[in-house]
């Protein structure tokens, strides 16, 4: 790791499932879900103010929408989020026919289309039943398409240890072109939530690695290894005034007595600053 990289853990939040970062340019906040925790947070770094909004289910991801407030994946449902009123609104619902599912992870594209994952429930960290999640897209007329029945996109297949890439047309919504562009050895972790830069590179949060990765897309190279304080890494996005940090959230279930005691910061959110490297800014929801 370069000597001009610094790693700080900012909140400790003792997260449960720490996942989706999204630096929300326009409120200068850290927005994050705990999964299993059934909580929405925000986070003002330089009040060092933090809320959080319980969800009764879990919550998979929380992104802002164009009309205000947020839009969250909660249980099998994409609901819209008042903050103000801690109020939740469901908008749609997938998976009806799995009702043992439960949505992941979600971003939106440059039209303002939300995509989303569903996988199955956990029966213990990083144990679930396999091929049963599905990737949908959400216009802002609230109509629902499933792309894929096994998940890919700049994607992140966690449990066959694979980054996947495939073309995607930002006026159709169609994909295509899948190809691995990374794939981790048997025992390196499992790769989980990633985030690109301005440059194109990856940065993906290795789950039971305890460390966040550079990959060069093109290339299929590792091209920077930066390892934190706790082994359950789960997603990473760029934020802050440049957006020149890298926020990295974390995850506490699961660790046994021994393993908590030697990272009393799992389950909170770090800071990697000194990268070199900025991102980009986060997409709103159309609807």
């Amino acid at each position: 790791m370069m000597s001009s990289v610094k790693v700080e853990c900012v909140l400790k939040t003792g997260a449960m499932i720490g996942e989706g970062p999204l630096w929300e340019d326009s409120q200068q906040t850290l927005m994050f879900v705990d999964i299993a925790g059934q909580k929405i947070h925000r986070w003002n770094p330089s009040t060092n103010q933090s809320e959080a909004v319980e969800t009764e289910d879990s919550v998979g991801f929380v992104v802002p929408r164009r009309s205000g407030g947020y839009v969250a994946g909660v249980g099998r449902s994409i609901v819209a989020v008042d903050w103000s009123t801690q109020m939740m609104t469901s908008l749609v619902e997938v998976d009806e026919d799995k009702p043992n599912n439960r949505l992941n992870d979600g971003k939106v594209d440059p039209r303002g289309r939300l995509l989303a994952g569903t996988m199955a429930r956990e029966e213990r960290p990083a144990e679930i039943q396999r091929q049963q999640g599905s990737l949908f897209s959400v216009t802002s007329d609230l109509s629902v398409t499933k792309h894929l029945t096994q998940k890919t996109f700049f994607y992140i297949d966690s449990l066959s240890l694979t980054v996947v890439a495939f073309d995607y047309d930002t006026d159709s919504g169609r994909l295509g072109n899948r190809r691995v562009v990374y794939h981790l050895a048997e025992g390196e972790g499992l790769p989980d939530g990633m985030t690109l830069d301005a440059d194109g590179c990856l940065w993906v949060a290795i789950y039971n690695g305890g460390r966040v990765i550079k990959i060069d897309p093109e290339t299929g190279v590792c091209l920077q290894s930066i390892s934190l304080p706790v082994t359950k890494t789960t997603s990473c996005c760029f934020g802050g005034p440049d957006f020149c940090d890298l926020y990295v959230t974390s995850a506490s279930l699961g660790l046994d007595q021994s393993e908590s005691c030697k990272q009393p910061l799992a389950g909170g959110v770090f800071r990697i600053s000194g990268l070199g490297v900025r991102g980009c800014a986060s997409l709103s929801f159309s609807g």
